[in-house]
């Protein structure tokens, strides 16, 4: 009978850990009660450390890794709370929030004040992410793409990840990558069968049911 792989021992802030092997610095941290805060991780999907809001101090690593991708080590100390960190987070959210509409996404909104992030750190004249209009081309959702954080999670629901629909990918490069379908058809156009799943897991709002969008849009 084979023998069980042996447990690793950890640090994480100054609390010493035994963990599975192969297991995350975020699942980590989890079982030890600590906290660390995540947009584009979601439970259900593959974890692709995309936002590195997550990012934590590895003693021996030149850089920030990111706690949803990055295995434990053996005896790996790891600070999810440092000075460098929250500066890290800060940055990320306070760039967000200069280029996206986050004024449906409270978790983030909540992550912000959380570090101290300020939405007005690079001034007025910051490009931001804007789209002609709201795409409202079917009964069941509209996309708000003004208020999309690109966290990849509608896209990996929609594939291999869960339904294996395929209707949603990604356009665009850089700055200018944005969620679409192909050749940007309406979604009715598409693989979609409006399942719901993408709208479930979108942490921004940019996906939203019709009924409530228009609900919120009368007031």
């Amino acid at each position: 009978m084979p023998r069980k792989p042996e447990e690793v021992w950890i640090t994480i802030d100054g609390q010493p850990l035994k963990v599975p092997p192969g297991s995350t610095i975020l699942e980590a941290a989890k079982l030890a009660g600590v906290h660390i805060p995540t947009i584009c991780y979601h439970p259900n999907l593959t974890a692709n450390a995309v936002c590195r809001v997550c990012v934590v101090e590895q003693r021996g690593s030149r850089t920030l890794v990111p706690a949803c991708v990055t295995a434990v080590r053996p005896n790996a100390v790891i600070l999810t709370n440092s000075r460098r960190v929250r500066n890290a987070r800060r940055t990320i959210l306070e760039m967000l929030a200069a280029s996206v509409d986050l004024s449906d996404a409270p978790e983030i909104q909540a992550m912000m004040e959380e570090v101290g992030a300020d939405p007005r750190r690079f001034g007025d004249d910051a490009q931001r992410r804007t789209f002609d209009s709201v795409k409202v081309d079917n009964p069941f959702y509209v996309r708000d793409y003004d208020k999309c954080v690109l966290c990849w999670r509608c896209v990996q629901v929609c594939a291999e990840d869960v339904q294996y629909t395929f209707a949603l990918g990604f356009n665009g490069r850089g700055f200018h990558s944005e969620i679409a379908t192909f050749f940007d058809q309406p979604m009715p156009d598409t693989t979609c069968v409006f399942c719901g799943n993408c709208v479930g897991v979108c942490p921004s709002g940019a996906l939203k049911d019709k009924r409530q969008y228009l609900l919120e849009v009368d007031e």
